[in-house]
């Protein structure tokens, strides 16, 4: 298996023809898989914004003069706000704010990032990075993989993760196969897509380095059941469920 970043994008503005830059860029081959930054499809699907665009309501005052009150630093109520709007629920607002994303995601602030965005203060993630996922693969003949960079509950540090995909299902079912002494798998399902964007993250980097985009090349799937669940439903959340009764005391 080979991961390598592709050289040469320009900035991406609103409008721009991702696939058409790729493919000008690189020469796919079979069972090629595309993993792309959301930063970069965000921006081509118009996905800037100005804190001007989100007047703080009173829900969004309170949250920022609550993070104030904790970290020290001041906090812009508008931001909060951004979140808001950009989110389903919000699962915890202090000492930062986890958020549901409508497609179902879940991450700090909801996503929206301050880096790498000239011209605008924020960039949001795309509504819909799955079906941004399929135009692209439908344009290039090959798996995409949306990434962003995540934290990891009970762990420092970032990783990449899948927040869309197409032509690939999101995991290799393991369930009903065995082990080397025969023993059946019965839990085992590998959230491949999720591996793979960290995959990409090593090469693409998370600097001023301008590689957003990376193919990962020579990996092959198996003889394996798919299966596209990746977000956890909410049903079967007991992590989600729990947030929902605590309540920080710092």
């Amino acid at each position: 298996m080979e991961t390598f970043a592709i050289e040469g994008l320009p900035e991406i503005r609103a409008g721009d023809d991702l696939a058409e830059l790729i493919a000008s860029r690189v020469e796919f081959e079979a069972g090629d898989i595309l993993c792309i930054a959301s930063t970069i499809v965000s921006k081509s699907e118009g996905r800037k914004a100005d804190l001007s665009s989100f007047p703080a309501s009173d829900r969004a005052k309170a949250i920022a003069e609550r993070l104030e009150s904790i970290t020290g630093e001041s906090k812009d109520p508008r931001f909060a706000q951004a979140i808001i709007e950009e989110s389903e629920e919000l699962l915890t607002k202090a000492p930062f704010i986890l958020a549901v994303t409508r497609f179902g995601h879940i991450t700090v602030n909801a996503g929206i990032d301050h880096s790498n965005v000239p011209d605008a203060d924020l960039l949001l993630l795309p509504t819909d990075p799955s079906a941004s996922a399929k135009r692209l693969s439908d344009a290039l003949g090959v798996p995409v993989i949306v990434t962003d960079t995540s934290g990891r509950p009970f762990r420092y540090g970032q990783r990449g993760v899948a927040i869309g995909w197409a032509g690939i299902p999101a995991a290799r079912d393991w369930r009903g196969e065995h082990d080397r002494d025969g023993r059946e798998l019965d839990v085992t399902v590998q959230a491949v897509v999720d591996e793979l964007a960290a995959s990409a993250n090593l090469v693409t980097g998370e600097g001023n380095g301008g590689t957003p985009a990376a193919v990962v090349r020579g990996w092959e799937f198996g003889k394996h059941a798919g299966d596209d669940e990746l977000f956890r439903a909410e049903s079967d959340d007991i992590v989600r469920e729990a947030l929902r009764e605590w309540e920080f005391e710092g």
